[in-house]
């Protein structure tokens, strides 16, 4: 949308900004520019940035091997997180040489039925004084279905965590942590919980 110019004085606005300007008592000994003599600083255009285009040659196949997950991963997520048990039994854990007290497996299941089903396991297990269990979501679909929609893939590895950190689970989880590969490595989640009281 383009500016408008400023708006000029007409004749009879010029000839009462005179008589103003003139019955003023000036501070410092110089002439007061008319409002019409102000001139305002052009902008420069900005040039646009233009991407250069990897070179090609024509009938070569396209690289159609898109993400549309802009997020981190989940597995960067919980690498990132601040280690909250013994920095000790966390590097044990890391190498898979903690044994799991309890195991769920999500596989297959609809987010409306793995919900509860996590609810319900972590929750007795903390019950039952266990302080290692192993959740197991499976890797999920690799590909998207190619929808007007991206979807997300691996939507059990990538909900399982957040729903590990919000009420009621944060309660009782102490940390999240990837599973070693003899437990599933990234289709699994080890769930450290915390001492019953």
């Amino acid at each position: 949308m383009s500016k408008r110019p400023p708006r000029r004085l007409r004749p009879d606005e010029e000839a009462l900004w005179q008589r103003v300007a003139e019955t003023a008592t000036p501070l410092h000994r110089t002439t007061l520019p008319k409002p019409t003599d102000i001139e305002r600083p052009k902008r420069t255009p900005k040039t646009p940035v233009v991407e250069p285009v990897s070179p090609f040659s024509i009938g070569e196949k396209a690289q159609t091997r898109m993400t549309h997950d802009i997020a981190p991963s989940m597995a960067d997520q919980i690498r990132a997180a601040p280690v909250a048990m013994d920095r000790k039994a966390f590097g044990r854990l890391k190498r898979g040489k903690l044994s799991p007290e309890g195991r769920l497996d999500l596989h297959g299941m609809r987010l409306a039925q793995a919900h509860p089903a996590l609810n319900r396991f972590i929750l007795g297990a903390h019950a039952q004084g266990k302080r290692l269990v192993l959740v197991i979501t499976g890797k999920g679909k690799d590909r998207d279905a190619g929808g007007p929609i991206p979807e997300r893939l691996g939507v059990l590895r990538h909900q399982v965590p957040h729903w590990l950190q919000i009420p009621p689970l944060n309660a009782v989880v102490l940390q999240v942590s990837q599973a070693h590969i003899r437990h599933g490595g990234g289709g699994a989640y080890y769930v450290y919980l915390r001492r019953s009281r």
